[in-house]
Order: C-alpha cells, then structure tokens, then sequence
C-alpha cells in the first residue's frame, strides 16, 4: 500500500515539487505558444529544457512525497537527475543560441549532450555526492549570467535583463538548496529543498516573462 511520507519538511518538498512541475508546465506551453511562429528553433531547445525540468519535478514529487525503499528511492532518482543533466545543457545552448545572434554551432547540442551524460554517470557512481551537480549547474548559471548581463546592457537582445534576472533567482535559489541547514516555518515546515523549489519557480516565471519579450520583439521577423 502507498503511504505518505511522515516526515513534515519532506512532505513539504514533495508539495512545492508539484506546484514547480504545474508552473514548469504552463511556462514550457506559454513558450509554445509565444515562439512557434517567430523562431522554432530557439522554441525547441527552451520547450525541452522547461519540459524536462516538468519532469523532474514531477518525479522529485513522488521520490520525496511517499514512503519506500532505499532502491526505489535511488532508481527514481537516475531519469531525473538525467532529465536535470540535459535541461541544463539545453539552457546553456539557449544562452549560445542569444548570444551568436540567433544561430548556434551545429556540434554545441551533442557536445553538451555527452557533458549532461558525463554528469549523469558521476551521480550514479557516486550517488550521494550532490556537490557535483550545484558545480554543474553553477558553471551553466554564472555563464548564463555573464551572457545576459553583457547582451542587456549592449541592448542587442530584447528581454536580456529579464533573462540575467530570472537567472540570478536561479542561482540564488541553488545557493539555498546547497545549505542544508536552512528551514523556515510558514504555516508548514520548510527544509533547503522546499524554499528552493519556491524560489526557483519565481525564476521561472522572470525566465518565461524574458522569453515573451524577445520573440515579441521579432514579431514578422521568423528564423528557422
């Protein structure tokens, strides 16, 4: 029989998981819709890296929220660390794609595909050394920073700001998850994971609003 877990701070981490996977979900569609007729290619990557993270926070839910073995705790925890592994190599081809100008060298994706494997396979080597990926994505998030910060003040991408906002959310949102002694208590119990998912899905939707704002600014000016 499937039980809750009893323990106060996970089921409050489960519970921001889900609301991340919902908002991860509109935020993967809204950008859809946005781009889909403006620029596909740059949809695609964002669509993939947000859907991607839907995923992971719906299966962060379910390794967080309900009581089971130390096994199927750990073999829940391979897709989405490899779905974490791949979104934030597609973010980082995102960031490239803004950055040359809307294009992006055909070797960067399978290059940053096998670095997202590479990061997969240390986590199942060595499973609980979670270091490994607040580097990882650290590395993604600071270039992601340094990119958007130097384009927004050229002023040669629309939404620029917005985007080195959302990421700078991010990043603090990953400095929060790293230390596992913070907690706070609102209403409910809240541990590093559940603040994290909290202000990570306010990132998001900065990231999402940046997003709007750059294809609406190619609007009739299609690339493929």
């Amino acid at each position: 029989m499937i039980q809750i877990i009893d323990i106060p701070t996970e089921q409050t981490t489960a519970a921001t998981d889900v609301v991340m996977a919902i908002i991860a979900l509109m935020v993967t569609i809204k950008v859809y819709q946005y781009g889909k007729d403006i620029d596909r290619k740059k949809t695609m990557i964002w669509v993939w890296a947000f859907g991607l993270l839907t995923f992971a926070s719906a299966v962060g839910s379910v390794a967080h929220g309900f009581k089971m073995s130390k096994l199927t705790n750990f073999i829940l925890w391979q897709p989405l660390n490899l779905a974490l592994g791949i979104a934030i190599g597609l973010f980082a081809a995102g960031v490239v794609y803004d950055y040359k100008n809307f294009s992006l060298p055909k070797t960067l994706i399978p290059i940053l595909l096998v670095g997202a494997i590479a990061f997969f396979t240390v986590t199942v080597i060595l499973p609980n050394a979670f270091i490994v990926f607040i580097i990882y994505e650290a590395i993604a998030m600071i270039y992601a920073l340094v990119v958007y910060t130097m384009l927004a003040s050229r002023g040669k991408v629309k939404g620029a700001g917005l985007m080195a906002t959302g990421i700078l959310v991010t990043i603090i949102a990953a400095a929060i998850q790293a230390i596992e002694t913070i907690k706070a208590t609102i209403i409910y119990e809240f541990d590093h994971n559940g603040i994290f998912h909290i202000v990570q899905m306010i990132g998001l939707l900065i990231l999402l609003k940046g997003l709007q704002t750059e294809f609406q600014s190619r609007a009739g000016k299609k690339t493929f």
